[in-house]
């Protein structure tokens, strides 16, 4: 088994059977955090100051 998380969003994991099944339900993991399925997602970003 593979685990893996976007690195903006470590709160939310995934696994697949193969690194081919992980990267495949990471792009699906992805698209439904920027596309508003899950609510309350937390992004991490980094502080820019000017």
């Amino acid at each position: 088994m593979w685990l893996g998380y976007l690195e903006e969003y470590p709160d939310y994991m995934t696994q697949g059977r193969s690194l081919e099944e992980l990267q495949e339900n990471l792009k699906d993991l992805y698209d439904d955090l920027t596309g508003g399925q899950i609510p309350n997602v937390r992004k991490v970003a980094e502080l820019q100051i000017k």
